[in-house]
């Protein structure tokens, strides 16, 4: 379908010179899919009007429908970034026009033109342009409410020996409120995280309760001048007799520490027969070995009576402490996570699927350090802390609009999607599907812009830059008889690969993926490709 209205791309400026600037802004996917109607497609065209792409018979399209337009007159600013949107729930939607104003719209039911209407109920300059990277619509204590994540790279004049700029994710609430016969939405909350590096991912949990960020660099929250000082006014009246327990999570043992100074003559002397070591005014701790003790700072060595789960905490409700986990600990993990993989590598074969020397250039990615964490909306604190290593974060989609969006993650050749579940704290990640081999195939696709799946994990997909869309279907089984002429044994299932080139020279800006359905935008452009039979 040609595009009588080109998309509002927004190329990098001469100042957006750093990989994180390609990231968030150069790789953006301008196509937005409804998730609640699959059948919508959405994009902004140049002068800031919604246009809706409907699908009415297999690979039949309705032509493009403007269903809202942006106050802003886009073409008056030069420092913008693209404009973006994302489907809160199946009637409400969240919008940035790039120039840093964000718009809270009632759109009603869509995907029904009779009873769609977007209304404006919210609109505000809240500083410098963002993206919108997620938004979230719930009810709490009998008020509608709708969060949203805001994206921003902006520049740090204290950053010298680094890119000079840093990442903030503004995190917004939106609170109903009803005053007299004024029905009105205003903000209720408004928290900044910082990092150094843009999010692979990062999602507002379904009660708004929470965060989950994936990223290499980690994020934290950045604190309002008053509250810092109300904290240091806490800590000075704070008995001096505690100190900060670290806690390194093992099974058997638990790390303690105290960086305060300790009381004279609490420990004066290495032949003492045992001393007392204070965690609070009313805990103690009757310690019999020393481990050492420098400048009055005590490091203390805990067994536990029941070897068993890893503890966040020694002394329950005390949130002083840090949960570290060390490199044997995520290898731990890591290894209980293989029995997930296409290939199981047993260490005792003399030939193993897999390892390290036979990895290929391309299998090499710069950032193995990334990190997920879960951050708690009330305390502002990471409540949990995964290391994920060498499992390359790939893409991330949504298969049920109603929980958070799942993530990919390549684990040794394939690749596993994740579904966070914020309310099951001991199963908050549960793994939902496998794409045998995709971790492997995606490496060698050095040009590829996007990836995707279905929602019903039936194929996952990648995009080039230009023209080539590579679609990996799962394996099914065979109508015909098939050997494998190397090792001789019948093949049951085969998993096909299929390539489509497109009738088009125009970069490739978006992307999006349905159970029946591909959608590909290019700047004039939209193509539908029928992937499954809608059976």
């Amino acid at each position: 379908l040609d595009l009588w209205l080109t998309v509002a791309e927004v190329k990098l400026r001469d100042d957006q010179y750093t990989l994180d600037h390609m990231r968030a802004f150069g790789m953006y996917n301008y196509l937005h899919l409804d998730s609640w109607y699959q059948d919508n497609v959405y994009y902004i065209d140049q002068f800031g009007r919604v246009m809706n792409l409907s699908v009415t018979l297999d690979t039949a399209l309705q032509k493009p429908r403007e269903v809202f337009r942006l106050p802003t007159d886009l073409t008056a600013y030069d420092n913008r970034l693209c404009a973006s949107i994302y489907f809160s729930s199946s009637t409400w939607v969240t919008i940035s026009d790039g120039t840093g104003r964000l718009y809270l719209i009632k759109s009603g039911k869509r995907g029904n033109s009779a009873s769609e209407k977007w209304e404006i109920v919210f609109n505000e300059e809240l500083g410098s342009p963002f993206i919108i990277v997620h938004s979230v619509s719930f009810v709490k204590s009998d008020k509608h409410s709708v969060a949203v994540l805001l994206l921003r790279v902006e520049k740090d004049e204290l950053d010298t020996k680094g890119s000079g700029f840093h990442i903030t994710l503004e995190w917004v609430t939106f609170v109903e409120m009803n005053k007299a016969d004024e029905h009105r939405y205003e903000i209720s909350k408004r928290r900044v995280l910082q990092g150094k590096s843009v999010p692979h991912y990062a999602a507002i949990e379904p009660s708004g309760d929470g965060l989950m960020i994936i990223s290499y660099k980690p994020f934290k929250f950045v604190q309002e001048e008053e509250e810092i000082l109300e904290e240091n006014d806490d800590k000075k009246t704070t008995n001096e007799k505690k100190g900060k327990t670290y806690l390194t999570g093992h099974d058997r043992l638990l790390s303690v520490l105290t960086k305060k100074r300790l009381p004279q003559g609490v420990v004066q002397q290495r032949d003492l027969p045992d001393v007392f070591f204070w965690l609070s005014s009313e805990k103690r701790i009757h310690v019999l070995l020393v481990a050492f003790c420098l400048h009055f700072s005590l490091e203390i060595f805990l067994i536990k009576k029941n070897e068993g789960p890893r503890w966040p905490e020694l002394i329950v409700g005390d949130t002083k402490g840090e949960f570290i986990m060390d490199s044997s600990q995520c290898a731990e993990i890591s290894e209980s996570l293989m029995h997930l993989t296409s290939e199981n590598p047993d260490p005792e074969k003399e030939n193993p699927p897999c390892n390290a020397q036979e990895l290929e250039e391309c299998d090499a990615f710069l950032e193995d350090g990334a990190s997920l964490c879960r951050f708690d909306g009330n305390t502002l604190k990471v409540t949990h802390v995964i290391n994920l290593g060498s499992n390359q974060y790939l893409f991330s989609v949504v298969v049920d609009p109603k929980e958070m969006p799942c993530f990919c993650l390549r684990h040794d050749v394939d690749a596993l999607l994740w579904q966070p579940h914020s309310d099951q704290p001991q199963n908050m990640w549960e793994h939902i599907a496998t794409f045998n081999a995709l971790g492997y195939v995606q490496a060698s696709k050095q040009d590829k812009k996007f990836m995707a799946c279905a929602p019903d994990y039936s194929y996952a997909a990648l995009c080039e830059c230009l023209r080539r869309i590579f679609i990996y279907r799962q394996p099914t089984p065979l109508s015909t008889v098939l050997y494998n002429r190397k090792e001789g044994r019948q093949v049951g299932q085969v998993a096909k690969q299929l390539v489509t080139t497109l009738e088009a020279n125009d970069p490739i800006l978006g992307f999006q993926a349905t159970n029946e359905r591909l959608f590909v935008l290019t700047t004039k452009t939209l193509f539908l490709i029928k992937v499954n039979a809608g059976n």
